[in-house]
């Protein structure tokens, strides 16, 4: 990560107004310096999540080349408070960072408390939608490439049994699972998909590779043969069993499981990923602040857009690719409407 430079003397000097006038009664914390960059919040897993933590991180990656800004990311731990997430996007703003972004649903309250306290930065959330004239909601149509995993688990299951496990029990990771079983039954009514969580509502459901490691073989035992893990960096516990089982398929969630350096040994076992351009929108957010028009409202990246796909990588699905754009073609066009629940 490239060294911030520091506040020039004239930013120093009209932060100290700033302060002065705030003192005074106003009640806005802006300090009126120097843009430093972005901020980037991570959600529990950080950066090498090998999932969204990763994709957002690619995204920042991208400004930095392109846009030539500075950045500072900061990590999420288990079980944390509103008040940690609040501490952490109010140190990024107050430090200077403008766009301030937190990855993850679990930054939603968060970020509408403090995007209040400073409106002449702009703020945003993935997988959230949190009110503000100052805030970009990021929002994805999970379940519409979940659905394309289905159809995929469907037709590459020998056993006629595949599997889904979700990290946390909420109304997000729900979203995967409805598309995923809606896939599956679509294409071929009769495969049994087996629907399981590591936590009910836990964050931890998250960071836990053991847990999905042990949930993943619980369903290779089972005869499941294609499972798909939507459960951010657990995701390479339940990939890791897999692969130690000759003739069976893990799918990956938000990065290209095939592409990540972490999960190369277990590479030839991931049959393809459920990729959310979460990349795509950061850089979004961090290039309309850097050219001065901020995004700002609910901005959805949906299957027809481009803002989920199912990766290609390894030519695993390269005999099924016809069914799955037959799928996708369905779904743009509204012939299939894709649950959000299941």
């Amino acid at each position: 990560m490239r060294r911030v430079t520091r506040i020039a003397a004239a930013s120093v000097a009209t932060a100290a107004l700033a302060f002065t006038a705030t003192a005074c009664g106003e009640s806005s914390k802006e300090s009126g310096g120097q843009n430093k960059g972005v901020g980037l919040a991570f959600d529990v897993g950080g950066r090498d999540d090998h999932s969204f933590n990763e994709s957002a991180a690619r995204g920042v990656d991208r400004a930095e080349q392109e846009l030539g800004v500075e950045s500072k990311m900061l990590t999420a731990k288990n079980n944390e408070t509103e008040a940690d997430r609040e501490q952490r996007l109010t140190s990024l703003a107050e430090a200077g960072y403008n766009p301030v972004i937190g990855v993850g649903f679990n930054y939603g309250n968060s970020i509408e408390k403090v995007a209040k306290e400073f409106p002449k930065t702009t703020f945003a959330v993935v997988d959230s939608v949190s009110p503000g004239k100052n805030v970009d909601s990021i929002v994805f149509s999970e379940h519409e490439g979940s659905y394309l995993a289905g159809v995929a688990a469907a037709l590459k299951s020998r056993t006629g049994k595949v599997g889904f496990i979700g990290g946390v029990n909420n109304a997000l990771i729900q979203k995967f699972q409805a598309g995923f079983e809606q896939g599956v039954k679509d294409t071929k009514k009769d495969v049994q998909v087996y629907s399981e969580y590591l936590y009910a509502n836990n964050d931890k459901g998250f960071n836990d590779p053991a847990a999905a490691n042990s949930k993943a073989k619980g369903m290779l035992d089972r005869d499941a043969d294609v499972i798909y893990t939507a459960a951010g960096q657990s995701g390479a516990g339940a990939i890791e069993a897999i692969s130690a089982k000759k003739g069976t398929w893990g799918i990956g969630v938000d990065s290209d499981a095939y592409q990540q350096p972490g999960l190369a040994k277990y590479k030839d076992a991931i049959l393809t990923s459920v990729v959310k351009n979460v990349d795509v929108a950061v850089f979004d957010v961090v290039k309309s602040v850097k050219d001065g028009k901020p995004l700002t409202g609910t901005n959805a990246y949906t299957l027809e857009k481009g803002g989920v796909s199912l990766a290609t990588s390894g030519g695993f699905i390269d005999d099924i690719q016809g069914q799955v754009d037959a799928a996708r073609k369905k779904i743009v066009d509204g012939t299939v409407t894709v649950k959000e629940a299941p």
